[in-house]
């Protein structure tokens, strides 16, 4: 929910004042996780006096950071599956630098990279639902027998590709 306020925020940032992690982008997969990010975040801000342009810099770097991460996982999701084309939904979706620099990555590859229209960034919906339209497109139906996961590792997901 925090995403707009942040990116507004970060806009008046200086690039490069903090560098803060990016997580889990040392060891292979796709897998990530933020929780080191925001707690490197919180650290330096406990550091800093409560000034706007403290704020918008912190900012800044958690902003990048996180858009750094993504876009090597998403580059690294490419690569395994030989896939051009790119799907970014949920509400990071409608962050502008992370939109930009995906775009950067699809033509990169000679790709593309799809987002929903920004109303439908607000929360992870269209991102579900776009999962199971593929696997209904595939033929993938398991009826009302699904067992809810809250968690589910995506190399347990059977291939749609």
């Amino acid at each position: 929910p925090g995403g707009p306020a942040l990116a507004k925020l970060a806009e008046e940032g200086t690039p490069g004042r903090f560098k803060f992690p990016r997580p889990m982008t040392d060891r292979p997969g796709c897998d990530f996780s933020f929780s080191g990010l925001k707690t490197a975040a919180i650290n330096a801000w406990r550091e800093l006096e409560p000034t706007l342009e403290n704020r918008a810099d912190v900012a800044r770097a958690f902003e990048e950071a996180v858009v750094e991460t993504l876009v090597i996982k998403c580059r690294r999701a490419l690569q395994a599956t030989r896939l051009k084309r790119l799907v970014v939904a949920g509400g990071v979706g409608a962050n502008r630098r992370l939109r930009a620099r995906l775009l950067e990555l699809a033509k990169e590859r000679g790709g593309r990279v799809y987002y929903p229209r920004l109303e439908f960034c607000t929360d992870n919906g269209a991102m579900i639902a776009y999962a199971g339209w593929r696997r209904l497109a595939a033929g993938q139906t398991e009826g009302a027998a699904i067992e809810v996961m809250p968690r589910w590792p995506l190399d347990q997901l059977p291939s749609v590709a």
